[in-house]
Formats: structure tokens, sequence, C-alpha cells
């Protein structure tokens, strides 16, 4: 294994549970027998060939470890979980219940689960796509339990004094002499057998609360792990000695790593310390060189520490360009939110900057509750994959334009697709076809929404600029341009010694625009240009055309709504 050669990955998040489901039952609150779940087995040499041929490099398989569920495995020695600290009947992927487990539910053959794993990896590998997992490092289930932990290996919780609040060498954080109690209204899906949770003393539910009952808005499944800072005493740290948890989460990253696995989506890496991370990942990387970390961060004022300090290869671009891309799709918004977020936010170090539009957590492109039409998301999509040089990153099935409708199961009908319950994805299912993995039951508008992101995958693979090329915002050189809406239109330059890219971006949905777009002469010199020079501008995306300009002029552009134009220029002959 080796290095990109590039930032410029491409990560396709599949759920793994979801993806390779054809049954077409989606009862609310279905059974896994019911609604059907994916397995290991169904993602297939020949789904991983057409994804390598789509354009992806890395594919994140999400809910691969073992986590807790409303369904029953205790006939393959595998305790079952209460129902009251379980969301939804499959659960939740982040509630993790055994660190050194797969998933049950993915395996054909339940005793025979870690080696179909491995057989997963292996195809994945043949077919030139790295392996990405999750790295759940902030909490665990709340009755977690390694029923197949390496010999030696002591549980989470297991040596633990569980008479104090605190002790850095503690894993769990307790309220002593309190009980833990559920939530209110904790739903207990039809046929689900309830029987009380007893948990004493309580320990402090994931998402940092110290209670003993949490709110069902809470992460109440889940209990928060102790890195050593001590949080109700002005969130002391104790790092030395080397806490346990820090300990035990390398031994669990270098596990996986030795299964194959080339990298780890780090969820909720902001809440572990920084200190953790900057000392776990060089830890692995010693054994495994070439494994990559991407965290999941909400805090633009913590980006630098967890690159720098934290060691991180890749950090979420969520609450930059993500949000300031989704009010662009949605009507609302200003394309000059795009600028500040490269110049306050990551401009240098945009290369690390993990851009997207979907994943399991965030809303649909396609549902109400967000653009209401996959198509809209063309420009954003574009700024998101060539805006730098750095990751970009599909949620299985948005190239299709899913759209949930109905309510799935805990988590209601919210735009999303579920990620607790058990469930079919129709739109997906058309690509799948039986299998075949080959498109044949999509709609024509959904070959038409495919093939964008098809040719938008090959334009970032291939194109040096896009790969490896510097950034020229010419917002600033067009704010007076007649016809230009620099509320609604992005426009920017990509530029390497071999390639030189103009790409202007439309995002109004209902207007179209005929503007000259100028490039000043600082821009063409930048780019190692003549600004007095004449030059073809051929397109190379969507809608072929080749334009001849003199640099003093500008460039004319007629634009459509809601569309990208993307020029090559180069010197006319």
């Amino acid at each position: 294994m080796s290095l990109p050669t590039s930032d410029k990955i491409v990560v396709y998040q599949i759920y793994t549970r979801l993806f390779g489901n054809l049954k077409t039952t989606n009862k609310f609150y279905g059974s896994r027998d019911e609604n059907g779940v994916g397995k290991f087995n169904d993602i297939t040499d020949k789904a991983l060939i057409s994804l390598k041929k789509f354009g992806i490099s890395h594919v994140w398989f999400t809910g691969v470890i073992e986590h807790a569920t409303m369904t029953d495995y205790s006939a393959f020695g595998i305790p079952k979980d209460n129902p009251y600290v379980v969301k939804g009947i499959a659960g939740s992927p982040y509630a993790i219940k055994d660190y050194y487990d797969v998933n049950p539910d993915l395996a054909v053959d339940v005793p025979n689960r870690m080696k179909e794993f491995e057989a997963l990896v292996e195809r994945s590998h043949k077919a030139d796509l790295k392996v990405i997992i999750d790295c759940v490092p902030n909490h665990v289930a709340r009755q977690y339990h390694s029923d197949v932990k390496p010999k030696g290996v002591k549980d989470f919780g297991e040596e633990d004094n569980k008479n104090v609040a605190f002790d850095p060498q503690n894993n769990f954080y307790y309220l002593p002499n309190q009980a833990f109690q559920v939530p209110d209204n904790v739903p207990i899906p039809p046929g689900v057998e309830a029987f009380p949770y007893a948990e004493n003393p309580a320990k402090a539910t994931g998402n940092d609360v110290f209670a003993a009952k949490p709110s069902i808005n809470d992460w109440f499944e889940t209990i928060k792990l102790n890195y050593g800072v001590d949080y109700l005493n002005g969130r002391q740290k104790h790092f030395d000695p080397l806490p346990s948890t820090w300990l035990k989460m390398r031994d669990i990253l270098l596990y996986w790593a030795g299964k194959g696995v080339d990298g780890f989506r780090c969820d909720m890496a902001e809440m572990v310390p920084f200190e953790f991370w900057g000392w776990v990942i060089p830890e692995v990387k010693k054994v495994y060189t070439n494994q990559i970390f991407i965290a999941e961060i909400y805090n633009p004022a913590e980006y630098h520490n967890y690159l720098f300090n934290g060691k991180f290869d890749y950090l979420y671009d969520k609450v930059g360009l993500y949000d300031s891309l989704r009010r662009l799709m949605e009507g609302n918004g200003h394309a000059g939110d795009i600028t500040r977020v490269w110049q306050n936010e990551s401009g240098n170090f945009s290369n690390r900057m993990l851009r997207f539009l979907e994943n399991h957590d965030e809303q649909r492109i396609a549902s109400k509750y967000f653009a209401k039409n996959p198509f809209y998301a063309i420009p954003a999509m574009v700024v998101s994959a060539t805006l730098h040089t750095g990751p970009l990153m599909l949620y299985f099935g948005q190239e299709v334009g899913v759209t949930p409708t109905v309510a799935e199961g805990f988590s209601g009908e919210d735009g999303r697709t579920t990620m607790f319950d058990y469930w079919g994805v129709p739109e997906y299912q058309a690509w799948v076809n039986g299998g075949k993995f080959d498109g044949g039951k999509l709609s024509p508008e959904q070959k038409t929404l495919r093939k964008f992101y098809q040719d938008l995958l090959k334009l970032t693979n291939t194109s040096d600029a896009i790969r490896n090329g510097a950034f020229y915002d010419l917002q600033y050189a067009n704010g007076q341009t007649t016809g230009y809406n620099s509320a609604k239109m992005y426009t920017y330059l990509r530029h390497t010694d071999k390639q030189k890219l103009l790409i202007v971006c439309n995002f109004d949905l209902q207007q179209g625009a005929k503007a000259t777009i100028q490039l000043p002469a600082h821009a063409w010199e930048t780019m190692g240009l003549s600004a007095t020079g004449n030059y073809t501008l051929k397109e190379i995306f969507m809608h072929p055309e080749t334009l001849t300009v003199e640099a003093q002029k500008g460039v004319s552009v007629d634009m459509a709504p809601n569309s990208v134009r993307i020029f090559e220029i180069k010197k006319a002959k």
C-alpha cells in the first residue's frame, strides 16, 4: 500500500447493512427478517469494480464494528441488548458493543462473520480500493462487553474504581450513589420484549451529560469514555502517566489496521482531547505507515489544532463549505460565503478539508427538507470537487437521487436514510439491479444524474489543475461586472504549468445570466500568461464549446439557471 499521490482522494460512504439489501418490504420498525439486511458478501467484486470505474478511490464501510441492537443473537453467544438503551431495531452503528468484533447482521454465517469481513477487505483491495471504517473513540454502548477480545486484553471499565466520579485511569465517568434512569418516552417497537435496565452507579452519557437521567434527545444509549480529562473540575488534564483509555484505543486501532483496514473516519473526534490524537496517530503509523485518519469535527476554531497538533490527515468541512453550499442550494445564501470559507477557515490547509454534500448525518439533497431536487446539487458538487486539491466524499445513493419520504423507524421521517433501522433503499436498488450493479433499473433522470457525478469524478481524477493546481478567486474582480450576480455566481481559476481552468458557477435556481467575466492582469500573470494575449477557452465539462477571447476584454459567458461551465485556457494559435 502507498500513500495517495494527491490529496484529491474520492471517498464513497457505504451504509453496509443497507447497500446490498434488495428487500422492498420497508415496514415501519420492521425486523431484520421482514425488511432485510445487506451483508458483507453482497458487496461483490462486480459492485466494487463498478465503484472503481465510477471514480472512487476509498470506500468507507459504515457500521462494521459490532454495535448494540434489538435483534437477538444470543444463540451465537452474543448477549442480548436491553431495548431501553438501543435506538431503533437495528441499532446505532455509533453505540459500539464490542470493539473487537463485527456486526453479526452483516454476516451470512454469523460464526464466520470476521472472515466474511476480511474477505470484503480483500475484494476491495483487489478492485484497487482502499478501505476506511469508523473509529468511535468518544463513547461506547451502555452494555459494552467484548466477548471475542484477544487474550490479555482488558475490557473498558473492567478495572475501574466505580466509587469515584473521576480517576485518570478509569475508562468511564461515574455518578457515585446514583442509579441510571432511562429517559422518558423511549420507544419500544412492537414485538420487541422490554425488560428493566439496571446500571448502578450511573455512568456519564456520551454527549458529555453528567446526569443519571439523560433526555431522549441525548446520546442516552452510549457512555462517555474517559481520556484523562476531568470535566467537572474545569476540564483539568491528567495525561501523565498515559490514561488506560489511550492505551486501549491504540490497541483497537492497531487491531483493525492489522485486518487490512487502510484508514479511519473518527467519529466526533473533537470530543476527545487533541493530545490523544497527537500521540495515537503516530503510534499507529509507526506500524502501519500509510493509514489515513479523517476527523469528524465541527468547530473551525479547532481545525488547526486537530490537524497540526492532533496529526489528522483530513477534517470534515461541514460548518464551512457544506453549510454555505447548502444555503445556496436551498435558494438562499450568498456566494461570498465560499470566499469567506477559504479565507478565514481553511486557506492554508484547504488540501486537507474533506468536502461533501451528503453523509449519514445529513439530510438527503433530494428530500423536501433540503434542496427538493437532486439536480440542484450541480454547482455545489462542482465547487466541492474542484475548489481546492483536497478530498471529496459521496454518500451511497447520492448519485441516483435517494429521497426518503416516509418514517423508517426510530428517527422518524426526517429526510435522512435511517441509521437505526432495517430498510431497503429503492433508488439504490435500481442501480444494484439484482446484483448486476449496472444501473439497469434506473429511470432516465437517475441515469442523467449519475452521469453528471461520473463525469465530475472523471474530471476530478484526471485534471492536473484540479488535483495539483493553485486556486485564484475571481469574485473580487467581478463585483461590478454587468450581468454578474455576485450573490449567486461564483468564479475561480485552478492552474498548474500544464493546465489552466476557468470555472463559472451559477447557483441561481431560476435566473440565467449573461456576463463578461473579468480576469485582472494579476490573474493572468499568476497563471504565467500574458495579460494582453489572445486565448482559446475550450469547455471541457457538460456543454462543449470553444471561445476565443482577448485577455483584456474578459470572457463572455451565457449561464443557464443552476449551471456550471468549466473552460480550459490555452494560447490562441
